[in-house]
Order: C-alpha cells, then sequence, then structure tokens
C-alpha cells in the first residue's frame, strides 16, 4: 500500500496543476473554412472581375471541359487583363471562326491538378528559383517569385504577376493574374 500513496499524490498534484492551467486557458473560435460551393466557372462567373474571361471560356466551348471533374488549376485573368491587349484582339478572339485560336489562349491559363500556393511556392523553391509548368495547351509557364509577388512567364518572355491565390472550388483551384498569358 506504502507505493500507491506516492502515486496518489502525484496524480492529485497532476490534476490540480492541470486544473490551473485550463482555468487559465483562453480559447479562442476558429472559424470554420467553407467548402467550396462552386466549380471553376461557376467562380469565375460569380465574379465581377472576371466577366471577359467568362465570356471567352463560353465562345470557346470550354464551359463543359472547365465544369468537369478536374482538378484544374486556372491562372485566371481579370478584365483589367484581357483590357491590356491590343485594341480589338479580344474581339478577335471572340468571333467564331477563331475558336480554335481563343481554345489555344485559354488552356494556355490551364494546369492539369490542383496547385494551391504552396505547392507552386514549393516548386519555385526546389527549382532554385523557377518552376516550369506544363499547361493543359501544352505549353510551358514559368513560375518565379519577384520581391513577395509570384509571376508567370510565358514562352514569349510577356509577364503576369499573381494577385489573389487559392480561390477553391470543387474542382480545383483559380489563382487571379493581372495580364494575359500568350501560348
Amino acid at each position: 500500500m506504502t507505493s500507491t500513496q506516492p502515486l496518489s499524490r502525484r496524480h492529485t498534484l497532476k490534476a490540480a496543476l492541470f486544473a490551473i492551467a485550463a482555468a487559465t486557458l483562453t480559447f479562442t473560435a476558429v472559424p470554420a473554412v467553407a467548402a467550396p460551393v462552386a466549380n471553376i466557372v461557376g467562380t469565375a462567373a460569380a465574379s465581377a472581375d472576371h466577366t471577359t474571361l467568362v465570356a471567352a471560356v463560353k465562345a470557346a466551348g470550354l464551359v463543359d471541359t472547365l465544369s468537369g471533374k478536374g482538378p484544374f488549376t486556372v491562372f485566371a485573368p481579370t478584365n483589367a487583363a484581357f483590357a491590356k491587349l491590343p485594341a480589338g484582339t479580344v474581339d478577335n478572339l471572340l468571333k467564331p471562326e477563331n475558336k480554335a485560336q481563343l481554345q489555344s489562349v485559354l488552356t494556355y491559363h490551364v494546369v492539369a491538378g490542383k496547385l494551391m500556393a504552396k505547392d507552386v511556392l514549393a516548386a519555385i523553391k526546389a527549382g532554385g528559383g523557377k518552376a516550369i509548368v506544363t499547361t493543359v495547351q501544352g505549353g510551358n509557364l514559368t513560375a518565379s517569385v519577384m520581391g513577395e509577388t509570384v509571376m508567370l512567364t510565358d514562352t514569349k518572355g510577356r509577364m503576369a504577376h499573381v494577385t489573389a491565390t487559392d480561390l477553391d472550388t470543387t474542382n480545383g483551384v483559380i489563382h487571379v493574374i493581372d495580364s494575359v498569358v500568350l501560348p
């Protein structure tokens, strides 16, 4: 019995310390992260900054593809990004006779798989400062970091800044970019 007495005293002491510690803790409720409710097309369509992109996706006949299972990573140019293109470029691409060219431009902004920002940054670090990603179109984009900003560079050297990341969707993720990259 004498061997259990010190054990009981030790448990009592531990229980008292635990009670004191528990009484001094402050718990902060962490808001639950909402599960995505829309696919890539639905998420883009809900954004006032992506009306040109959504119109282009429709004109290219890519709604079903980008609404499909995926997963996809989309580098989504804003309306302002499309406005940077030479005058008449968007209108010309939206013409039915240029559907194949429009599909090529749009699928150059899509990567198979779900690459969150942390994945892109890890690939850049592993690549010694740059990561080359192959797009659904078949061309390559080079991701790098300039200061605090992830940059995408197309094969002709045009650059886009990633301005928003990790817009989670039911079939992938969207990262917003400020320029259109071209194959």
